[in-house]
């Protein structure tokens, strides 16, 4: 198959996105496929004299990828591109993708996770990986995806949805419950989201999360142990439990090598895994998800999970959960590839 992988973009997963595009490309090449890399953002900027040329020489941007401990620049990424037209997609994108048989979205976060990358692709009858327009929205949201799990009787911890132009001091003071953990709404990989312990790291902690984000969603803090489940075809694959070494699952506890031990399957009781399982099924049901996905939990003292959201494109890195997930469950990660996308032209 001809494919085009899409990493990088303009949302703060833009280095998370880059390092599983290289993987996922890498996989699907070593499968026998002509793998293109393209930054929907900064596009080709070359001539392009041949579509065909790139595919056979599986053209590749992502060379030397590599995740920081925080998140990118995306102002100055912005400014490195040649074309500043203020069009999402670079130069040469939509094109190419038309060429291939399928798209694989290795984006993360922003425009590639919310809707907006899938929904012009539909229009230009491109085929892709993962959720549509839909789906992909309605869980890149935490706020919608809070009111959607409420009223499937999903559980999940007690919140509040707080807008940036209502921002006062007074506004803030109807929540009154800490420690609490403050979210912005539409962000990935835990940036911009902090646990705070009284009022005065509250007011901070919103006002960091709106410069990431016009709503905030401010949770409830659960102590509890960390869980994920990734669904595929919507079946659950094993549970694999998150423990930090220092601190909580953060930007930097996520992708620096070491920063956190993964066991899968998970040393849960029986009865437990099952649950959380058909729980992390009925979650990626309601929210109307396509192909794959991934469900994260907390599970507190007393055995009692909750659902905290969904992730419609979840990292394909080295150190991501899904592809240990699938693993666990006898699925190598170049299988792994494959089968997503072979699930995804079924939709």
């Amino acid at each position: 198959m001809r494919i085009v992988v899409l990493a990088g973009g303009i949302s703060s997963e833009r280095d998370v996105s880059i390092l599983s595009g290289s993987k996922i490309a890498a996989a699907l090449r070593a499968k026998g496929h002509q793998v293109v890399t393209l930054d929907p953002y900064m596009g080709y900027e070359k001539p392009l004299d041949s579509i065909d040329s790139l595919f056979d020489a599986n053209y590749d941007f992502t060379d030397n990828a590599v995740i920081g401990t925080e998140a990118p620049d995306i102002e100055a990424v912005k400014k490195s591109r040649k074309n500043q037209s203020g069009i999402y997609f670079g130069d040469h994108v939509i094109d190419i993708c038309r060429a291939a048989d399928i798209t694989f979205l290795g984006l993360h976060g922003g425009e590639g996770e919310d809707g907006s990358v899938q929904a012009a692709l539909t229009l230009h009858g491109i085929r892709y990986t993962g959720s549509d327009m839909l789906g992909a929205a309605i869980a890149m949201h935490k706020g919608v995806t809070k009111g959607i799990f409420l009223n499937a009787g999903v559980p999940t911890p007690i919140s509040k949805l707080y807008k940036r132009e209502f921002m006062s001091d007074t506004y803030l003071d109807s929540w009154t419950s800490f420690p609490c953990v403050v979210k912005p709404c539409s962000a990935g990989s835990s940036v911009g989201v902090q646990i705070v312990q009284d009022r005065d790291g509250f007011i901070a902690a919103m006002e960091d999360a709106f410069r990431y984000d016009n709503d905030v969603l401010v949770e409830e803090y659960v102590k509890g142990r960390e869980f994920s489940v990734g669904v595929l075809g919507g079946k659950a694959l094993p549970v694999i439990e998150i423990i930090p070494r220092d601190g909580w699952y953060d930007y930097k506890n996520k992708y620096q090598a070491g920063a956190t031990v993964e066991i899968c399957p998970a040393e849960l009781d029986p009865v437990i895994t099952e649950k959380m399982q058909r729980e992390a099924e009925h979650a990626f049901e309601v929210l109307r998800l396509k192909a794959y996905g991934r469900i994260d939990f907390l599970l507190d003292g007393e055995n009692r999970f909750y659902c905290l959201e969904a992730n419609t494109l979840p990292g394909m890195t080295p150190m991501s959960l899904l592809p240990q997930e699938a693993k666990a469950a006898g699925i190598n990660y170049p299988d792994l590839c494959e089968r997503i996308i072979e699930l995804s032209l079924l939709k």
